[in-house]
């Protein structure tokens, strides 16, 4: 596969003349060179980064804020998109002519990245600058499932009537919440997509840079859908150790064959949940990556599983539960001790109207 930004023949003749803005982590790589380096080298007019959630270089924790700063080998600003402000403003974008969105993401609503392009978007809208992005492959990409986000529950973890796992890139996303007039005040982007070659949606492929600090490994990314959930609850998933998002745990769980202790790790999970204590639960570790793919679904029988055995249900989910799964219904189907099976069928009608939607806007061959 060849991401957008290796692409310099299609991206040259766009770019050139023009004063740049990227929005850019350190996810955003050619091979083992950074996109702003090679802007930079190329000799356009890079005037500007922003950055989102985890920072420039990726080593912030999740949630944690961001001041801007200075980049150390181009001596160009770094404007934080997850500090002050989550949107750039006017003054941001003063003298740019063009914004380049350059960012790998997972392919799940509530990862942040994807609202941060959404307020690049928006941003971009206002000001009459076009935005170009430089697509990468969706590591989630290969199905679509999860509940549809319900308008009361829209947050920065999730702002578009969409399933949990979206199936779609980031521009072929951004084409949709164009498309769809999504947008605050229904406003229109100027948008160009620099396509990936040779990627289709029955794909999936090991990032080769963690994306954000908590998704480390291939696991990790595979099973960020199904695990999350948990985050609206008192469990943990392993931050503060060397295995997030491959593990469910509590002090308080029922089953003790399998533990972990969160720590402090700087530059992941400096106060993780449930800090020093000893977590019992599920272990993931070793999960066959080859059976993830060809389920296709978001799994929920572990949450189920860790509600059923657990002591104090009442002390289970948090109100955040709601923001993470976009709607209400979930949290009580589980209480009622519904099976997967009738909890996946009361959102097919909805993902069916969905997919609908996203078809307009794919960029890429289909899953089957």
């Amino acid at each position: 596969m060849i991401v957008g930004a290796a692409q310099s023949d299609i991206y040259l003749p766009i770019l050139k003349g023009k004063r740049i803005a990227i929005v850019a982590n350190h996810t955003s790589l050619v091979r083992d060179k950074h996109s702003v380096d090679i802007l930079v080298e190329l000799g356009l007019g890079l005037k500007k980064v922003f950055c989102p959630e985890h920072g420039f270089r990726g080593d912030k924790s999740d949630g944690e804020l961001i001041d801007d700063q200075r980049d150390s080998k181009t001596g160009l600003p770094i404007t934080s998109l997850y500090g002050n402000h989550k949107k750039p403003t006017v003054e941001d974008l003063k003298d740019i002519d063009i914004v380049i969105f350059d960012i790998q993401d997972v392919g799940i609503r509530f990862y942040t990245y994807l609202s941060t392009m959404t307020y690049v978007m928006e941003a971009c809208a206002e000001n009459n600058i076009p935005l170009l992005i430089f697509d990468r492959p969706n590591p989630n990409g290969f199905y679509v499932d999860g509940p549809i986000l319900e308008s009361n529950h829209k947050s920065f973890v999730g702002m578009h009537p969409v399933p949990i796992v979206h199936g779609m890139t980031l521009g072929e996303y951004a084409m949709m919440v164009n498309g769809e007039s999504w947008l605050e005040n229904k406003l229109k982007c100027k948008l160009e997509v620099i396509t990936v070659k040779n990627y289709t949606h029955s794909l999936t492929m090991d990032l080769p840079i963690k994306p954000s600090p908590n998704l480390p490994t291939f696991s990790s990314v595979l099973l960020y859908p199904s695990l999350a959930l948990f985050e609206g609850t008192i469990v943990s998933i392993g931050r503060g150790t060397s295995f997030p998002f491959q593990v469910a745990g509590h002090p308080n769980y029922s089953k003790k064959d399998f533990s972990f202790t969160p720590q402090s790790i700087p530059e992941a999970s400096i106060n993780p949940p449930l800090k020093g204590q000893k977590c019992y639960g599920i272990n993931l570790k070793n999960i066959d990556l080859k059976q993830i793919f060809a389920d296709k679904k978001i799994n929920l029988k572990w949450i189920i599983q860790f509600y059923q055995d657990f002591g104090n249900k009442d002390e289970f989910f948090k109100a955040y539960f709601e923001n993470l799964v976009g709607q209400d219904l979930l949290r009580q189907q589980i209480i009622e001790g519904m099976s997967e099976a009738e909890i996946r069928r009361s959102w097919q009608s909805d993902i069916k109207e969905y997919k609908k939607i996203r078809a307009k806007y794919l960029l890429y061959p289909d899953f089957e």
